[in-house]
This record gives structure tokens, sequence and C-alpha cells, in this order.
């Protein structure tokens, strides 16, 4: 049984693919990469074909029809047969010390039968143009080097939330937890670790700077133009997220308090890119979207409405709005994410 699957989901990703899977071969046969090809109109097929002809007993290369990058998720999930799974988008990479240091742990904790659920490692945002990289890190609210529970986790920061290139997921996990990604939707990224955190006991930290986050491309998600154009996806993720899980059904504080923040976050990038589009229409979406919480679960409203964020994403009239959108690009200038 292999260590470590490794999902690779790959639409028309010809010019940029081949890096993101030569780091990941480093990892040699402790790991499998799965390429999965959705659907491309290029010559991603014939390079994923390439490399699991001449890396068999680490490579294969799944061929299905477009459904998104959360169905190519899906695809990774079931087929994979390691112990541990991990998602790594076919435009980034991964550092190769930082990767030796996760495999050596990931076999340790295996040997010794002490399974984590989640492993935890940095990511560093790869702006284009960028001169200083900015790092996510938390090492000042995860111990590092020990088997956690949820009572030992420090409070995270606002916007030091845990993304997929933060996480390394126990497999089981991912399949007893019952996730299943929406296809043809965006920013199914959120739903990836948020459904299966809730189901976390256990956690592992590494203050290592692993996965390589790359921001700068036009047609790229996270792209603020692009966000807009598809922001009933990031609505509609966002209100998936809402219903997966009854929070106050979740018994430990700090895990409820977690899986609180990302929605808080969540709801307000939603919220903020609702604002920066400035359309009657948009204003409207907004406002539809905090009276869905609203209805669904009082108590979750309350505290996302009060939070920090949640009075900065409401703040009334135009100047509110100006308030608003001027403290987003503070925090988008500091962080770098889109």
């Amino acid at each position: 049984m292999k260590l470590l699957s490794i999902a690779v989901p790959c639409y028309n990703s010809q010019e940029y693919m081949r890096k993101c899977i030569d780091s990941l071969l480093v990892g040699g046969e402790h790991v499998e990469i799965l390429i999965v090809n959705d659907g491309s109109k290029d010559e991603t097929a014939q390079i994923a074909n390439e490399y699991a002809e001449n890396y068999p007993s680490i490579v294969r290369a799944i061929h299905q029809e477009n459904s998104g990058h959360g169905g190519a998720v899906n695809t990774g999930i079931k087929n994979a047969t390691g112990i541990y799974f991990k998602v790594v988008d076919s435009d980034d990479w991964v550092d190769e010390n930082a990767y030796h240091t996760i495999l050596e742990t990931l076999k340790k904790m295996t040997d010794e039968n002490k399974l984590t659920d989640v492993l935890v490692s940095n990511y560093v945002y790869e702006k284009l143009g960028a001169k200083c990289k900015k790092i996510m890190q938390y090492r000042n609210s995860l111990p590092q080097n020990k088997l956690i529970t949820w009572d030992e986790v420090g409070k995270l920061k606002n916007g030091q939330y845990i993304l997929m290139h933060s996480v390394i997921y126990l497999t089981k996990l991912l399949i007893e937890s019952g996730l299943e990604l929406p296809k043809h939707t965006f920013y199914v990224d959120n739903l990836y670790v948020y459904v299966p955190m809730r189901h976390v006991k256990t956690l592992y930290y590494l203050d290592v700077d692993f996965y390589r986050y790359f921001i700068g491309r036009a047609d790229q998600s996270v792209n603020e133009n692009i966000m807009i154009k598809r922001i009933d996806q990031q609505i509609k993720v966002n209100k998936l997220m809402l219903t997966a899980i009854d929070l106050y059904q979740v018994k430990n504080v700090k895990q409820r308090s977690y899986l609180l923040s990302y929605l808080d976050i969540v709801t307000s990038i939603s919220s903020i890119m609702l604002l920066r589009s400035n359309t009657p229409e948009h204003l409207e979406k907004k406002e539809e979207l905090w009276t869905t919480i609203k209805e669904y679960n009082p108590k979750v409203y309350t505290k996302l409405r009060y939070s920090l964020l949640g009075v900065l994403c409401n703040l009334r009239g135009k100047s509110g709005r100006n308030i608003s959108v001027f403290f987003y690009r503070i925090a988008q200038k500091m962080v770098g994410f889109n």
C-alpha cells in the first residue's frame, strides 16, 4: 500500500503541469500520483499518459469527461490506494525538502500505528511579480511535531484559515465523511477542507513550507474579476457549507469555533465580492445570502453577523460599502491572496 496518494486535477494544463508532476515524483515509491485529466482539449492527456508510461509504479493517468475541479477531486479520492490523500493543483508545486520531511513523518506515524486524521503544513503564495512571498503558517496556533486533539489547538487569527493547500487527510476519513464535491462548480476547495474537518479528532502540524500556491494567471479562479463573474458559484459553495454541518451539534468548543471562523471568512469573501461589483443585482444577492443564513440557523447568523468580518461586510450605505472595500484592499495587499 502506498503511503500517500496525490491527486492532480488537470484541465488544459499542458503549459504548467510538468513542473507540478516533476516536483511530486521526488516522493518516489512512497507515493502514487493520480493525474486526473478532466476532459482537456489540449495535450494534457498525452502528457499524463507519458508520465504513466515512464513511471508505471508511481503515476496513474485517469481520463474522464469534464466535470470540473470537484469532479476531478472526487475521482482522485475514489481511485486512491494510499493511507493519506493530498490534492495538488496542476499549476502549483511542492518544496522538495519539506516533501521529504512530510513523508518521513507520515511513515513514522504509520509504522508506530499512530495515525493522525489530518496533517497540516504551511503554504507559500507564489504570486507573480511579488518581491516578498507570503507564507501562511500556524506555529502560533498549533503545537508542532506532535499528535494533538482540538483541545490543544490555539486560536487562529482572521485570515489564518486552513486551506486545501495546508492539509493532508487520512484517506479513510475522507471516505467516511461522505464528502462528494459538486461538479462543474468553482471554489469547492472550501468544501474539501470544511466537510471532513468536522470528523477530525487528531491533528499533526509540521512547520514546513510545503505547498507552493501559484497566483497570477489572468484566467485563475481566484482572480478578482473572475470571482465576481462567477459569484453565483461562490455563493453556492457558501450555502453548501452552511447546510453541510449543524455547527451546534459539534461538541468540541474549539472545533466548532474553527468551523464557525471558516464559514465566517467564506461568507465575508462572498459579501466583499458582491460589494466590489457594486451593481444593484449583486447588492441584492448579498442581502439574500445573509437572509438565508438567518433563516437557516439564527444562532450561526448571530455569530457571523456580529463578528469583526460580519460587521465590516455589512456597513450601511455607499460610504459603508467603501469602508468595507478599503479594509479588503488592505488585507489583499498584506496577504496577496488574489
